[in-house]
């Protein structure tokens, strides 16, 4: 295709459906495309995103250029409104991202605790003697009252009371003596 040939008229050949003069027209643009939006964005990997995501939408883009300003003023305003897009996009995320990192990592430490806890619980619930200290801790575990508990066992509540504050005296002792 003839070099002498406008990028104007290549534009318009190009929303025609012209593959030559698309391409030709990409050939001229593109350094230019990625240079204002390098210096739009301050970075190259953003600015390789732009021009690439601006070119790759060009062919639909092209449909609405009527030739009213010239083609590269066209494409500086394109460009420019994807940049503003993309910190837009950026800040949005940002914004909505800030200190979950932080909550994460805090959700994290706080599961291993727990499971750090409930492996000791464990531990100790299974060597709780006599069996009936160890049923009663895990009804109480389950959030029922102590008279739900007594209901459940067929025993008297103060018995119940009697085997919590019992199993409570045996499970601190065997975190004093494991520390």
């Amino acid at each position: 295709m003839d070099m002498t040939v406008s990028e104007e008229d290549l534009a318009r050949q190009a929303a025609k459906g012209d593959a030559a003069a698309f391409a030709l027209l990409i050939e001229r643009v593109y350094d230019r495309v990625y240079a204002f939006a390098f210096r739009a964005t301050g970075r190259q990997a953003d600015a390789e995103d732009l021009a690439q995501d601006i070119c790759a939408a060009l062919p639909d883009k092209l449909l609405s250029f009527q030739g009213k300003s010239k083609l590269s003023t066209w494409l500086y305003t394109l460009t420019l409104n994807a940049a503003r897009d993309r910190f837009r996009r950026q800040s949005t995320y940002a914004k909505a991202t800030h200190g979950w990192g932080e909550w994460e990592l805090d959700r994290r430490a706080a599961q291993a605790e727990q499971h750090e806890r409930l492996g000791w619980l464990r531990l100790a619930m299974d060597t709780l003697t006599p069996p009936e200290l160890r049923e009663t801790v895990l009804l109480m575990l389950e959030g029922l009252s102590h008279a739900e508990i007594a209901q459940v066992l067929q025993v008297p509540q103060g018995t119940v009371s009697w085997r919590i504050s019992e199993a409570k005296k045996k499970l601190k002792a065997m975190k004093r003596d494991e520390e």
